[in-house]
């Protein structure tokens, strides 16, 4: 169960760090909302799953979900351009998450 409960908090990793982009410095009232509910479910989240795993590991796994979510997002959108050596490192931040997972 605490797998389960970190990768969903590194999703919504990804959607607070989305929001914070869209916030616009907290200018914008819908992206902070946004930002504030999905940062405390993220932390949550996190938090809960660290006490059954490895510090290091949940924080590894929970970043490298957030991150890679967040930069494919920003690909999709359009909002960054695609590239691939980009691609490349992103399949391998989930390669490294899927071996922290299976060497636990």
């Amino acid at each position: 169960m605490s797998w389960l409960i970190l990768v969903l908090s590194g999703v919504f990793e990804a959607v607070w760090a989305t929001a914070l982009g869209k916030s616009e410095g907290f200018t914008k009232l819908g992206p902070s909302v946004v930002f504030f509910v999905a940062l405390a479910i993220s932390m949550g989240g996190l938090a809960y799953a660290m006490r059954d795993l490895p510090v290091g590991t949940a924080y590894a796994v929970w970043v490298g979900i957030g991150a890679v979510l967040t930069v494919v997002y920003a690909m999709s959108t359009g909002e960054q351009p695609v590239s691939l050596v980009q691609a490349l490192f992103l399949v391998m931040i989930v390669g490294g998450v899927i071996g922290l997972k299976l060497a636990h």
